[in-house]
């Protein structure tokens, strides 16, 4: 399994319209790709900014391949859609982890 981890530091302004827009648009269209499993969103909290808040988006999809395919027939139109509606508002980068275990344990 592959993990494609898209962080995003949003500044605090549009923060909370932007993340009803990633819950409500963005991340249903990125779902509708028909590439990833599941998805996770998560806040990172070792970061506290005045400027912005920092989000996880993470995707699992089954393999490389897959993830290519994404980022070749989808993504750039994904991502550009994203950067036109809050350019000056935000930065993000990308990490491509491989899942190499997982495991829940019951408490």
């Amino acid at each position: 399994m592959v993990l494609y981890n898209v962080t995003v530091k949003i500044n605090n302004e549009v923060q909370e319209e932007w993340l009803q827009w990633m819950r409500q648009v963005h991340i249903p269209e990125v779902m509708a790709t028909g590439i990833f499993l599941s998805y996770r969103i998560t806040r990172v909290l070792s970061l506290e900014d005045a400027d912005g808040t920092t989000y996880a988006f993470q995707y699992l999809c089954p393999d490389m391949a897959t993830l290519h395919q994404y980022q070749v027939h989808h993504a750039p139109a994904l991502q550009r859609s994203h950067a036109e509606r809050y350019k000056d508002h935000f930065v993000a980068f990308r990490t491509v982890m491989e899942v190499i275990e997982e495991g829940f344990e019951k408490n």
